[in-house]
């Protein structure tokens, strides 16, 4: 297990602690500046917070706990289980950006910068062979394009299309419900551990958290959040697949949906994003790409050995400190030149450069990957960006 900084530790404190929520800590976070310095605060000054008040700062006070901290620590320690908090570089860009973003995620296997580059294919558990052939179709489809494959890792369309991914020699990332000590349903252990193999489980959830119905419309936002765009492969009129849609339009990510027969049950939900014009007609994989835009663009004919296999980080190879200057400079689209125009030479936070642009989220953060890809821009540890 990767060791906690002081601030990704502090994040851990608070996402424990009972009455703070991801919206509830994004203010605390913006109040005092840091997780670490906000421990350290009386109850009165959290009072001050929006959404707390005096009765909730003293039960929140009351909780903080680092004993309950180094206890999930040596739970997560003990199952292989790493921490990422909102602090760490390696946490989801795509996510961060969410108004409820996770305050930690807990994870096993290894999430990569690649992992921006990313769609989510979701679907209802009961699915038909149409479905199910589908789901496994666009999963290979996909990840042998070089997306990383997002889903829930549940039965049904989720886990034919995580196959799918797998046997294309792709990366999947699989969001759980519940906490990573138990695997659910137990029927995908086998396919958890291949996810986890080469890509990740994630969830942000406690270790020993249970499975809950209600925990689910949280584990969806997450699928979405950390995607490009979400595509629905085969769902019923209240699937909760139509949830993860939803929430992806609400992020401002892309929508897509796959038509099934007029008169199939199984395929209401998604014919109806069709229909209300809130996802793209999709047949083949052209029809993703075509929505991506600058990055749609770059994917094209990428094979997924390249974007996934360990010593690919080839993808970002010229970008990082100490890396190779790309050879010769590569055309930007106006969107890309746009966000570039915002990014300094010298390092800058990528929530001021996504605020300078003015550009939807997952517009933005779809350039910020090209030019990466590109070697005009580098990462930073921090959730900076600069200039090369």
């Amino acid at each position: 297990m990767t060791p906690l900084s002081a601030e990704a530790r502090a994040h851990l404190i608070w996402a424990l602690t009972d009455g703070v929520g991801p919206v509830l800590f994004k203010r605390i976070l913006t109040h005092f500046g840091s997780a670490e310095t906000a421990l350290g605060a009386s109850a009165g000054s959290l009072a001050s917070i929006k959404g707390v008040g005096g009765k909730k700062a003293d039960r929140i006070a009351a909780d903080l706990s680092d004993k309950r901290a180094d206890e999930e620590i040596a739970v997560a320690q003990e199952h292989g289980v790493n921490i990422v908090a909102q602090c760490d570089a390696v946490y989801p860009p795509g996510l961060k950006h969410i108004e409820d973003a996770p305050i930690v995620l807990f994870v096993r296997g290894e999430l990569r910068e690649t992992d921006a580059i990313s769609i989510a294919i979701v679907g209802s558990r009961r699915c038909s062979i149409y479905g199910s052939e589908q789901a496994r179709r666009f999963g290979e489809l996909l990840a042998g394009a070089g997306f990383s494959i997002i889903s829930g890792l549940a039965r049904g369309i989720d886990a034919f299309a995580q196959h799918g991914a797998l046997d294309a020699g792709g990366r999947s990332i699989g969001v759980l419900g519940n906490g990573l000590r138990e695997i659910y349903p137990p029927e995908n252990r086998a396919l958890a551990e291949r996810v986890a193999e080469s890509g990740a489980l994630v969830t942000e959830l406690p270790m020993r958290t249970a499975v809950r119905a209600e925990n689910f419309p949280s584990r969806n936002r997450i699928i979405a959040g950390m995607s490009l765009g979400t595509l629905v492969v085969e769902a019923a009129d209240r699937s909760g697949a139509l949830i993860t849609a939803r929430l992806a339009c609400e992020y401002n990510r892309e929508v897509f949906a796959l038509p099934g027969r007029a008169t199939d049950p199984m395929s209401q939900g998604t014919n109806r994003l069709i229909r209300d014009g809130a996802a793209r007609l999709t047949m083949c994989l052209e029809d993703v790409l075509d929505e991506l835009g600058a990055v749609g663009a770059r994917m094209r004919g990428v094979p997924a050995s390249e974007s996934s296999s360990p010593g690919a980080d080839g993808l970002f190879a010229g970008t990082r400190d100490g890396g190779n200057e790309p050879s010769t400079p590569q055309p930007m689209t106006e969107i890309e030149a746009k966000l570039f125009a915002a990014i300094p030479t010298d390092p800058v936070l990528t929530d001021h450069v996504l605020q300078s642009a003015s550009l939807p989220v997952g517009e933005a953060l779809a350039a910020m990957t090209a030019l990466e890809l590109k070697g005009a821009i580098r990462r930073l540890p921090g959730q900076r960006v600069a200039r090369r």
